[in-house]
């Protein structure tokens, strides 16, 4: 395992109109809290492309460097401003689309993150589903072409919480096999999973070899340990598979009530916890 990370959603003001923090203050108050990377949404007023300047680019980076804290993947806003929807029926918003994630590939080599997610789309009333599927594939596989270039992965996330289209396991390696490159892999969110019914640790075994990264949160977007999802299970799985990513958590973003630096502190404690308990070697110290 690469290290654990945090996700801004909940330091920032998107999808949820929370408590939001500059980017700079949020690397700050992760590096104090021990955790080795940072999981950047892409959204105002984080790291929206269109909006961060050459100049707040090499600040960024200066300031990751001096709190010595990697970004361990980027996650593009599903929604927002004209839409990002890669299967879209309107043909101009799937090529705003493949320019915007080209854009997001672009700023994480700028950051030198290794990896982007892939938010397959949804699909819209009167379109057909197979319609939708292909266009989403058929964007992936350009943008993917472009992150090769540039040493970025990119991973297909089931969304069934959010989407319709990539919803399942088998979903999002189907379409990270059909997209024909070597540089797109999977990753899956424990959250998800529990929305389904379903048990995370499956969805370790069912991954394995193209698991490229993964998103620990609980039931209601709860820190890990909060909720009743079984980590310990998911944790042993990942140790047992040779996992080495990075764990990432997407937690608290759904509602105002959310206090950022509880989120994150609580998720930390807990998950170091565990990773001891279960004997998984951890990330050396930063």
């Amino acid at each position: 395992m690469k290290g654990i990370s945090f996700n801004t959603w909940v330091y920032s003001s998107f999808p949820t109109w929370v408590p939001s923090y500059p980017l700079d203050e949020v690397i700050r108050r992760l590096s104090r809290m021990g955790y080795d990377a940072i999981e950047i949404g892409c959204a105002s007023p984080h790291a929206w492309p269109d909006y961060v300047s050459a100049e707040r680019r090499k600040e960024i980076a200066k300031c990751l460097r001096e709190h010595n804290l990697a970004v361990s993947s980027m996650l593009p806003a599903p929604g927002g401003g004209p839409g990002n929807n890669p299967s879209s029926p309107l043909k101009e918003e799937r090529e705003f689309t493949i320019k915007h994630y080209k854009d997001i590939v672009r700023l994480a080599s700028d950051w030198e993150c290794p990896t982007v997610m892939w938010i397959a789309g949804w699909v819209v009333y009167g379109m057909k589903q197979t319609d939708a599927w292909n266009y989403s594939v058929e964007a992936l596989t350009e943008v993917a072409r472009y992150a090769k270039e540039l040493g970025v992965t990119l991973v297909v996330e089931p969304t069934p919480t959010d989407s319709n289209l990539v919803e399942t396991a088998d979903d999002a390696l189907i379409m990270s096999e059909q997209s024909g490159e070597s540089n797109v892999k999977v990753m899956f969110d424990t959250f998800h999973a529990l929305y389904r019914n379903e048990v995370p640790s499956d969805y370790v075994y069912r991954m394995k070899d193209k698991l490229g990264h993964v998103h620990i949160s609980d039931i209601d977007r709860l820190p890990p340990g909060q909720g009743t999802c079984n980590f310990d299970s998911t944790l042993k799985a990942l140790k047992e598979i040779d996992y080495k990513g990075y764990l990432a958590m997407e937690v608290g973003f759904h509602t105002r009530k959310a206090d950022p630096d509880w989120y994150a502190q609580t998720s930390i404690d807990y998950l170091k916890q565990k990773i001891t308990e279960i004997g998984w070697k951890q990330p050396l110290a930063r």
